[in-house]
C-alpha cells in the first residue's frame, strides 16, 4: 500500500442546513430531492469546474478542485441555482447550502480521501455560513479577488473549533438574479474556453425544449472532460435562452473565445439536430453538422448526438488554436503555444518532421518543466525517429522516460495518457501500464477522438483484434475526418492480418495511405497484405512507395517494438515474399 502524501489542494465542503429536521419531517422525500440535485445540479456543476468529490457523509460533501477560482465558481453557481430549484416549496421543506472553501495543505490517503487542517478550516467554515452561503478563508481570497466580479465582505478573525489560530474568513456576496456582480467583459483564460448556448427549438412542440436542454446540458459536461478547454457553466450560458444574440457579444460577456450553437427540428418520430461551431471575436465558421434520427428511444439518441458533437468539436478547436498560435510572434510564445506548434508536425508521423517537433517542445518544457500534454508529445516524436530513423537507443530512452513522466504528472488529460499510453505500448514493453493509461484515458472521456485512435492502435499491435477493431469502428465514427484518422484504419488492417483477412487488411492500409499519404508503414503494410494474399506482382510497386518514403527500413525493426507475435509473424511472412531485406 503506497504511503499518504501531502499537498496544497482547494478544497470546498457543503453542507444542508436543518437536515436532521428535514429528514425527520419526510426523509424519503428530502433523500429524493437531495440525490436529484447532486445529479442534476451539483455534480455536473463540480465536473465542468473541474472539481473531484472525495466524499459524502449524508447530507455533506467534500470536494476537491484544482483551483480555488473553479471552487469558489461552482459554489457560486450552487448557490445561485437554489432559489429556481426551492420555487414552490414550503420554506419548511427547502433545501438550502452551506459552503466552506480553503486553500492549504492536505494529507491524500492512498485511497484518495483527504484530512489534515486543510480539510478542517474549509468545514469549520461551512459552519459559520449563513443559510445560501459562502465562506472563504484569506488564503482562498487572495486567490481570487481580482479575478472574479463578485463582492467579498470582510468577516475579520474567526476562531474555529480545534483550529489553533485564529482564521480570517470572508463572504461572498451571491448575485441571485443569475450572475455574479457584473464585470462587463471578463478577462479570457489562458486556455482555450468555449460558451454552449441553449438550442433553439424550432419544433413548436414545448416537450421538445426538454430534449434540447438536455443536450446542451450532455455536450457541456463532456465538453469539461478536455482538460484543456475552458467550459462556461450551464447556469451562465442559459441566461441566453430565448434570446436572439450575437456570437461576438457573447464572447465579450462571457469572456470565450469559441461559441457552439444549434437548434432542435421535429416531425413525426424523427428530429434533427443542426450545430455549428463559431470563432467568437470574429464570428467566423468553424464547423458545423446536422444529426437525424428517431425519438422511440430518446436517451439512446441523446446520449450518440452528444458523443459525436464533442468527439468532433475537439480537433476543431485544436486545428483553430494551431492557426491562432502560427499567427503570433515568436516572442511571444509560451509552452502551450509551442505545444500547438509541434502538433502538425508530430501528426506527419515521419522523422524529418519529428525533429522538429523536437525543437518546440523541449522549448516548452524548458518553460514548464511540468507540461505533461508536452511531455507526451515529445514521447512520440522520440518514438517516430526511433522506428523510423535507426532504431538510436537515446531516442528509445528518451521517449520512454518522457512518456512515464506524462503518465505521472497527470493522470486525468485523456490525450496526455492516451499518447504516454501508445508510445510505451510500442517501445517500453509493458503493455500493461499502457494499456492501463489508454483505458483510463477512455474512462475519463469515451469521446475524446485521439484516445480512441491510439487506443485502436495499441490494442491492434498488442494482438488484441477485436478490440482494435470495435475502437477503430467507434473513432471513425465519431471523428471521420481527424488527423489521426489513419490509425484506425491501420488498427482495422493490422487486426485484418492477424485474422488473416488479407484482402480487408489491403484495403485499410490502402485507405491509412490515402489518408496519411507520407505514412510509409501504410504502403509497406498494404504490400505485406497483398503478398500473403497472393498478389506480389500487384504489392511490389506499393512496396517500393514505402521503401521511397523510409529508405533505412529493414524487416527486423519488428523486433525492436512491442508487437504481438502474431502480427510480427504476419509481416515477416509478406516481407520475406517481397525479398525486402532483414
Amino acid at each position: 500500500m503506497s504511503s499518504p502524501t501531502r499537498k496544497i489542494a482547494a478544497i470546498l465542503v457543503s453542507d444542508v442546513v436543518g437536515y436532521s429536521r428535514l429528514a425527520a419531517a419526510d426523509e424519503e422525500r428530502t433523500l429524493a430531492r437531495l440525490r436529484a440535485l447532486r445529479s442534476d445540479l451539483i455534480d455536473p456543476l463540480i465536473a465542468v469546474h473541474h472539481g473531484r468529490v472525495v466524499k459524502r457523509t449524508g447530507d455533506g460533501s467534500l470536494v476537491e478542485f484544482r483551483s480555488v477560482l473553479d471552487a469558489v465558481r461552482c459554489a457560486i453557481e450552487v448557490q445561485q441555482a437554489m432559489p429556481e430549484r426551492n420555487t414552490g416549496v414550503p420554506l419548511e421543506r427547502r433545501i438550502e447550502f452551506r459552503i466552506g472553501i480553503h486553500l492549504g495543505d492536505v494529507v491524500e490517503e492512498s485511497d484518495g480521501d483527504l484530512m489534515g487542517d486543510g480539510v478542517n478550516i474549509a468545514a469549520r467554515l461551512e459552519g459559520i455560513c449563513e443559510p445560501g452561503g459562502i465562506c472563504i478563508s484569506e488564503d482562498a481570497f487572495r486567490q481570487v479577488r481580482d479575478k472574479l466580479s463578485a463582492r467579498f465582505v470582510d468577516l475579520g478573525e474567526r476562531s474555529l473549533k480545534n483550529i489553533a489560530r485564529p482564521v480570517r474568513a470572508y463572504q461572498v456576496i451571491v448575485d441571485r438574479a443569475g450572475r455574479e456582480t457584473a464585470a462587463a467583459q471578463p478577462e479570457q483564460p489562458d486556455k482555450p474556453s468555449i460558451a454552449v448556448l441553449p438550442f433553439q427549438n424550432m419544433s413548436g412542440d414545448s416537450e421538445q425544449e426538454y430534449f434540447a436542454d438536455g443536450i446542451v446540458e450532455d455536450i457541456i459536461t463532456g465538453l469539461s472532460r478536455i482538460k484543456w478547454l475552458f467550459v462556461i457553466a450551464r447556469n451562465s450560458s442559459f441566461t441566453y435562452k430565448g434570446k436572439a444574440v450575437d456570437v461576438r457579444q457573447v464572447g465579450r460577456e462571457l469572456g470565450v473565445r469559441y461559441v457552439l450553437e444549434g437548434a432542435v427540428r421535429k416531425a413525426g418520430n424523427r428530429v434533427r439536430i443542426t450545430a455549428q461551431l463559431l470563432e467568437a471575436k470574429s464570428g467566423a465558421h468553424l464547423w458545423g453538422d446536422k444529426y437525424d434520427g428517431a425519438l422511440s428511444d430518446i436517451f439512446d439518441l441523446q446520449d450518440q448526438i452528444t458523443d459525436r458533437v464533442v468527439a468532433i468539436v475537439e480537433p476543431s478547436l485544436q486545428r483553430s488554436e494551431i492557426e491562432r498560435s502560427r499567427r503570433k510572434r515568436p516572442e511571444s510564445l509560451d509552452a502551450y503555444d509551442l505545444y500547438l506548434r509541434a502538433l502538425p508536425h508530430v501528426a506527419a508521423q515521419m522523422p524529418v518532421e519529428a525533429r522538429k517537433a523536437l525543437t518546440l517542445l523541449e522549448q516548452a518544457l524548458a518553460l514548464d518543466p511540468s507540461y505533461a500534454s508536452a511531455h507526451a508529445l515529445l514521447a512520440w516524436s522520440h518514438e517516430l525517429c526511433f522506428a523510423r530513423d535507426g532504431f538510436g537507443e537515446a531516442h528509445r530512452s528518451a521517449a520512454i522516460e518522457h512518456a512515464r513522466a506524462a503518465i505521472a504528472i497527470n493522470t486525468d488529460d485523456p490525450t496526455t495518457l492516451a499518447v504516454a499510453g501508445f508510445v510505451l505500448s510500442l517501445l517500453g514493453r509493458d503493455s500493461e501500464t499502457a494499456l492501463a493509461a489508454i483505458d483510463r484515458a477512455l474512462s475519463l472521456n469515451a469521446s475524446s477522438a485521439t484516445a480512441l485512435y491510439l487506443a485502436a492502435q495499441a490494442n491492434a499491435l498488442a494482438g488484441h483484434a477485436e478490440q482494435a477493431i470495435g475502437l477503430a469502428q467507434r473513432a471513425l465514427r465519431l471523428s471521420p475526418f481527424d488527423s489521426l484518422a489513419f490509425e484506425a484504419h491501420m488498427a482495422l488492417g493490422e487486426s485484418a492480418l492477424i485474422q488473416e483477412r488479407y484482402r480487408d487488411a489491403a484495403l485499410a492500409f490502402a485507405k491509412a495511405g490515402q489518408t496519411n499519404p507520407n505514412l510509409s508503414t501504410a504502403y509497406l503494410f498494404q504490400a505485406v497484405a497483398l503478398a500473403l494474399a497472393g498478389r506480389l506482382e500487384e504489392a511490389r510497386p506499393v512496396a517500393q512507395r514505402g521503401l521511397d518514403l523510409e529508405p533505412r527500413f529493414r524487416a527486423r525493426q519488428f523486433g525492436e517494438l512491442g508487437l504481438a507475435p502474431a502480427l510480427v509473424t504476419k509481416l515477416l511472412q509478406g516481407l520475406r515474399l517481397l525479398e525486402i531485406a532483414e
